[in-house]
């Protein structure tokens, strides 16, 4: 009976909402061990279903943890979208504070999107590789509209370089955060808009 009450359980769950289960179970389990210590049967019978059907999602490993990491790519590049027409240095402060609260709403995710560069796939590494350059492209897009700070891209070459600079800050810092967030969200919100605004001044 237990057995055909899981079943039911388990056909309640749509496509799209299975498929979100298994990921945010990948997230919580490579955010907490390297890539190959994770092991697709544990993914499996932490969510209740076959390795089959995992199977049927995503063919194999590193297929399972590139959706992980897209995953959180996405929901990144969301929190870092720019508002066209608000001067940065207006929405920067609300753009950090929506991160920040992701960041630490969703800490598994997080954790595991930033392991993928120490994966030793480098399929996987391409793919967290690719989620950083969109969001570089995302961010310097919206300073060359800035009226204040667009003309430092004619006059200096090394924009590009302070925001990557600045986005491997970023992460240092929230990571640290998640292991200890004794400083207030926003006291590290305030610390990561004056990086970015020293660095970036024209």
């Amino acid at each position: 009976m237990a057995a055909n009450q899981g079943e039911r359980t388990r056909r309640r769950l749509s496509t799209a909402e299975r498929r979100e289960q298994l990921l945010s179970v990948g997230a919580r389990l490579f955010s907490e061990s390297p890539y190959d210590e994770v092991w697709i049967e544990q993914v499996a019978e932490i969510a209740g279903v076959s390795r089959g059907l995992l199977y049927h999602y995503f063919p194999n490993k590193r297929d399972f943890f590139a959706a992980v990491v897209e995953r959180e790519s996405e929901r990144m590049l969301r929190m870092t979208a720019a508002v066209p027409g608000v001067p940065v240095r207006e929405q920067l402060g609300a753009g950090l504070d929506a991160y920040l609260e992701y960041v630490r709403a969703h800490a598994h995710g997080y954790r595991a999107f930033h392991r993928a560069d120490a994966a030793g796939d480098r399929a996987v590494r391409r793919v967290y590789q690719k989620a950083l350059a969109a969001q570089e492209r995302q961010i310097l897009a919206a300073l060359a509209a800035d009226p204040e700070f667009g003309p430092a891209f004619e006059e200096r070459g090394d924009v590009r370089l302070a925001v990557r600079g600045w986005l491997a800050f970023t992460t240092a810092v929230c990571l640290e955060w998640l292991r200890d967030p004794e400083p207030a969200l926003e006291q590290v919100r305030d610390l990561c808009a004056r990086a970015l605004l020293g660095a970036i001044a024209p």
